[in-house]
């Protein structure tokens, strides 16, 4: 019998015992964190989606064009940037990478 608690290599599922290291450690992160991939790349697209609309409504109330409306709105998009901008710093500050955690 060999004495496997002295094994430097952590064990692995069955399943995965014919997958490459990479792969492997790859799901598992994707596992702990599923699509973080796709919620990262949402959180920028809402944020330059209100980034532009801050734009758009920043120039229509420097050309004086009904006030009453625009203010609300420009404050509306952004607030839309400072929550996507706050979920990203969120998401990023977590990095589970899934290397050398097993």
């Amino acid at each position: 019998m060999t004495d496997r608690s002295s094994d430097p290599t952590p064990k692995r599922p069955r399943a995965a015992q014919n997958l490459s290291p990479e792969k492997y450690q790859r799901l598992v992160a994707e596992a702990k964190a599923p699509y973080r991939g796709l919620r990262l790349f949402l959180y920028l697209a809402f944020a330059a989606s209100g980034f532009i609309g801050a734009l758009v409504f920043l120039a229509r109330s420097l050309a004086g064009q009904n006030l009453t409306s625009d203010l609300p709105n420009f404050a509306l998009q952004v607030g839309v940037v400072a929550l996507m901008v706050w979920l990203f710093r969120l998401e990023t500050r977590s990095k589970p990478s899934g290397k050398g955690e097993e």
